[in-house]
């Protein structure tokens, strides 16, 4: 009979969408649970790898997913290894991508990189941190330039060498646009080789990945076994939808919450999600129990937001945001209400109601703020804003109030 797989712990398994390989339960290389085991056994700490390319300055709850796994880990006593690719983002992932990417510069990358690491808790006690920073080997933070811009060309050739055109073009990206005559650069070939190097580099026993990048993280398998390594294991997790409940969640399409939201509009964006993306907000986002939450959707909404509030802010910015967000949309612009301020002091008065919008920063262009006001979604102090060409004569008339778009957004005008 064969034998039965170790349980993996449920705190590993939460949220997990794919793990490979899963062969032989009994074999450290074939089943993670073995693995785990026998590190405890020997006294070893995993070590857990999750690259990012820091080619945009903010974090969202999407990116935040693989991160509270990777905290999972490092609670679990093992090493988290971050790699920051100050290297590959020059390059540029291809994954998902229908052209090549414009590269960017090496400082920019850097200065990303910074803000990055900021989000995620440099600095700041690990009860406060998405990741924890503080406890003395729980956390390497690397950067993949440290071994790629040491490469010489005959180590470059060598690293081609390990794989094929049939292999890179089974990627699905480029399969696509080698199918549909879209131009695919060379050095978008290496940049899963140099991205799967980095697993060598660290010698990683498990790399965390989006479900998107299952063909990298394979990748990395590869070249470790190479180079005579004992290979990792990939641990794919769930793309996160978007505030629509669609498409995943992305700042190009206005769909995200930040990890830098204040609490009320973090709140306010959270308890709007749709009824279908609940449940994975619950299990990705949170360490709640769905089997404890109401039935109800909307009261699972509101326990699934003010958890995710209380992770970022603690529970008392949490309840407070939650009780402002029912005051501000039931159209009281209540004074004691924590409510982002947004400043008067470079708009132009006398002042339309659609220039207003966008002046403040709560609409991104005029045209945006008269479809807004068009649709019946700004509303000042509660009552709605119906007219685009409504004028304000001073700052004075609007100083402390409350500008309000849809359900989510929220700002206190200053002087």
């Amino acid at each position: 009979m064969p034998e039965a797989p170790l349980p993996l712990p449920s705190w590993l398994a939460r949220g997990m969408a794919d793990l490979f390989p899963a062969g032989d339960p009994g074999d450290p290389d074939q089943c993670l649970a073995a693995r785990l085991a026998a590190a405890t056994a020997e006294g070893r700490q995993l070590r857990i790898k999750l690259g990012i390319d820091p080619t945009g300055s903010d974090i969202h709850l999407g990116h935040s997913i693989l991160f509270r796994k990777l905290r999972a880990f490092q609670d679990a006593g093992h090493t988290a290894v971050l790699i920051i690719g100050d290297f590959t983002a020059r390059i540029g992932d291809p994954t998902g991508k229908s052209a090549t990417r414009v590269q960017i510069s090496k400082e920019q990358v850097e200065a990303n990189a910074t803000t990055y690491l900021k989000q995620l808790g440099q600095g700041q006690p690990k009860e406060q941190a998405l990741l924890d920073f503080e406890t003395s080997g729980r956390l390497e933070v690397r950067r993949n330039s440290e071994w790629l811009e040491g490469l010489d060309l005959s180590q470059v050739i060598g690293l081609l060498g390990t794989a094929t055109v049939g292999q890179m073009l089974a990627k699905d990206d480029f399969s696509k646009r080698y199918g549909s005559g879209t131009p695919i650069a060379l050095h978008e070939f290496l940049y899963p080789l140099l991205q799967g190097y980095d697993s060598v580099a660290v010698d990683a026993d498990v790399e965390l990945g989006g479900t998107d990048q299952k063909f990298n993280v394979a990748m990395g398998r590869d070249l470790q076994r190479h180079f005579g390594q004992r290979t990792q294991f990939g641990m794919l997790l769930p793309i996160l939808v978007g505030l629509d409940g669609v498409q995943k969640m992305s700042t190009s399409l206005g769909t995200t919450v930040g990890l830098e939201d204040d609490p009320l509009s973090m709140y306010s964006k959270l308890e709007k999600v749709g009824d279908g993306a609940i449940n994975d907000y619950v299990t990705l986002l949170t360490d709640l129990d769905l089997e404890t939450l109401p039935e109800n959707p909307r009261e699972k909404q509101k326990a699934m937001a003010l958890a995710v509030t209380a992770s970022r802010h603690g529970q008392e910015a949490a309840a407070k945001a939650q009780a402002d967000a029912a005051t501000l949309v039931g159209g009281a612009g209540d004074a004691a209400a924590d409510v982002p301020e947004a400043s008067l002091a470079a708009v132009n008065f006398p002042a339309k109601a659609f220039y207003l919008l966008s002046a403040v920063g709560i609409c991104a262009s005029s045209s945006e703020a008269r479809r807004q006001i068009k649709g019946g979604a700004a509303r000042l102090e509660g009552e709605k804003i119906s007219d685009p060409n409504q004028e304000f004569a001073s700052a004075a008339e609007l100083e402390g109030k409350v500008l309000q778009l849809g359900k989510k957004t929220f700002r206190r005008l200053v002087g």
